[in-house]
């Protein structure tokens, strides 16, 4: 894929936790460092952290030491704020929550932050100075339900998103790819 991905950027993820075989529930660790994303020529590394979840503080406190290893080589980092960590449930999900989780991600250093979207995106746009980019989450069974998510948080002031299974799964992955785009580039409205 040598000739499809030319002149992409790459953002290399350095954290990650157990595989679906393992405990879950730990913080997570830091599998790769910076000079192994500049090495491989990376534009800006990825690492996640859980705000509300048992392991806020460690999660927090590894964003803050890949911030400041990449900073120190002028490499961008894409903060993963998922509060109250990926299994959470709705009241962990609140435009307060996901704000507040955005604007720590801000103040450790973040150059731009994905997080949950949800209704009052506006709230989490608002308290935060770094653009914010939506994930796409669990595969969703309603694509125009998803599409009129991106749509909102477009006119809410998010800078874009990050969607892989929801697009790769997809029926039409192409055709998903596109319409993804079409909104996020303000080219046509959700339907």
């Amino acid at each position: 894929f040598a000739g499809e991905l030319a002149g992409l950027g790459l953002i290399l993820r350095v954290d990650g936790g157990a595989t679906s075989l393992g405990d879950s529930s730990g913080p997570g660790a830091t599998f790769f460092g910076v000079e192994e994303a500049l090495r491989l020529g990376t534009d800006a590394v990825a690492v996640s952290a859980f705000p509300g979840a048992p392991v806020e503080v460690e999660s927090l406190e590894r964003l803050a030491h890949v911030i400041a290893a990449a900073h120190a080589w002028g490499l961008p980092v894409m903060a993963e704020m998922v509060p109250g960590g990926f299994d959470s449930l709705p009241d962990k999900r609140t435009p307060h929550a996901i704000a507040l989780a955005v604007r720590v991600a801000a103040e450790l250093g973040a150059d731009f932050v994905k997080t949950p979207y949800c209704a009052g995106f506006e709230q989490v746009i608002a308290g935060c100075y770094v653009p914010v980019v939506v994930l796409g989450g669990a595969k969703r069974g309603n694509e125009v339900a998803m599409l009129a998510d991106i749509q909102a948080a477009m006119d809410a002031g998010g800078a874009g998103v990050a969607i892989g299974r929801n697009i790769f799964q997809a029926e039409n992955p192409a055709a998903m790819t596109a319409a993804v785009a079409r909104v996020v580039h303000g080219m046509s409205e959700a339907a």
